[in-house]
């Protein structure tokens, strides 16, 4: 009978170290340092937020970052569809910038998904399957600045317009559209434009 409670302790402590782990791995804004405090029955307790001085640090948190921040990993990708649609790489990267901020699993308020925003109804147009892998958002969103591009004479506002808002708006207003959205889009894509093409 001594060792069952031990057993049933050790059990209990792997069980919640096991929870600790998996919980520091949740992406956090708030400090997750665990702490540890044993009772005089030899029973550990564990905290993030210790009410009591007898409670000593245990863990320190283990900062976790997300991949989607790193705007250098879809770099071969945005280089093969450079070379396909004969658009530069850093233009590529500026419009994933502005529409995903480098998440391939962004979902904008308007149903479009993916790096670089497709939008369901261009799906077949773009020879897209699923929106959320990298290489087919690359490649659907590449082609498609390339159609506009081509469709605006080489005008890269124009074409840029009408990535955000569509052909339609751009050709019924003879333009960029009036809309605050597109102006800012506009402004943000060519600001990233000139610093990627300086890095």
């Amino acid at each position: 009978m001594i060792f069952a409670p031990m057993k049933y302790r050790k059990l209990k402590i792997a069980g919640i170290l096991s929870l600790l782990f998996v919980v520091m791995l949740i992406p956090s804004k708030a400090p997750a340092d665990i702490y540890r405090y044993i009772d005089e029955n030899g029973v550990m307790h564990f905290t993030n937020a210790p009410t009591s001085a007898k409670f000593k640090l245990f863990m320190r948190e283990r900062k976790i970052f997300i991949s989607k921040l790193d705007s250098n990993q879809f770099d071969p990708i945005i280089a093969d569809a450079s070379k396909k649609y004969g658009l530069e790489a850093p233009l590529i990267k500026a419009v994933i910038k502005a529409e995903s901020d480098f998440d391939p699993n962004a979902i904008s308020h308007k149903g479009a998904r993916g790096l670089m925003q497709i939008m369901p109804m261009n799906y077949r147009l773009l020879n897209v399957e699923n929106p959320f892998d990298p290489y087919q958002s690359i490649d659907g969103g590449a082609r498609y600045l390339r159609d506009m591009m081509d469709r605006y004479n080489g005008k890269l506002t124009l074409s840029l317009a009408a990535y955000n808002a569509g052909p339609g708006a751009v050709d019924r207003h003879g333009g960029v559209p009036p809309y605050q959205e597109t102006t800012e889009y506009i402004e943000r894509v060519m600001k990233y434009y000139q610093r990627y093409k300086n890095s």
